[in-house]
């Protein structure tokens, strides 16, 4: 299984849209199995809600960490397959959280600190693929006053949220040396010390599922690396990174799993 990981510069609405069938293709021409991620505003139209609970609600926020799942590997697709996978990421985010000490319950596929709300996530399914979305808060502005929210930025003060819509830090992450030695300028086979900016990164990041070793290590290499250079400060970025590297290394073990399993 190959799974494409994407990151997008711009602070695009999650309007419900980006939850239908091959838009990562329609948008971007990705084909297959694909993440998107990115930062930016949510406010979802009516017509595009999924979940009958929801229906005359309303689901907003002005600022999100925003991943857009689709899988193709399953034909037919299958709904129930869609949720499994949506509980694994959202407790993979859970994870994460637990490592820098910020304790969260889940409630089904929503994650709540002391009570108040962190999360928003669908899963669902066409005739030829499952889609999943998860929505983190950044910030609780913007969240419906109806319901008690919190957000990333509130949670720690090692989240820095300075420049996130940069895909600077990301790319360093996923790119491999080749691609680092075209798109930066400085320090081009060391990606552990570049720390200039440069926004021509090529954001279209293809995450191997049967290699990842690499990778796990440039983010082991980069988590303390921020633009203020301070192993204080947190990365919003390197953290959305971890949380897709965790979930696909998570596919690939059912998978491994599943091909040593002898059948009773």
């Amino acid at each position: 299984m190959e799974i494409i990981h994407k990151h997008l510069e711009e602070s695009l609405n999650y309007d419900g849209s980006q939850i239908e069938a091959s838009w990562a293709f329609r948008e971007y021409g990705i084909k297959g199995s694909a993440i998107i991620t990115w930062i930016g505003p949510m406010n979802i139209i009516p017509d595009n809600l999924k979940d009958f609970e929801d229906i005359g609600l309303e689901i907003k926020s002005d600022k999100m960490a925003h991943f857009i799942i689709e899988h193709f590997d399953e034909q037919p697709a299958n709904l129930r397959i869609a949720y499994l996978r949506q509980r694994i990421l959202v407790m993979i985010l859970k994870e994460e959280l637990d490592k820098l000490s910020i304790k969260s319950i889940r409630k089904g596929d929503d994650l709540f600190i002391n009570s108040r709300k962190l999360t928003v996530s669908i899963a669902t399914a066409s005739l030829s693929s499952m889609k999943i979305h998860l929505g983190i808060n950044i910030t609780s502005d913007g969240t419906p006053d109806d319901v008690d929210t919190i957000g990333l930025s509130e949670l720690n003060s090692e989240f820095n949220i300075n420049n996130i819509n940069s895909t600077d830090n990301i790319n360093n992450i996923n790119n491999n040396d080749s691609a680092n030695s075209t798109n930066s300028t400085n320090n081009t086979n060391n990606i552990t010390k570049n720390t200039n900016k440069n926004t021509n990164n090529n954001t279209n990041n293809n995450l191997n599922i049967n290699s990842n070793s690499s990778i796990n290590s440039n983010i082991n290499n980069n988590a303390n690396n921020n633009t203020n250079n301070s192993s204080n400060d947190f990365n919003i970025l390197n953290f959305i990174n971890k949380i897709v590297n965790n979930y696909i290394n998570e596919l690939k073990d059912i998978e491994l799993d599943i091909s040593k399993t002898n059948l009773l």
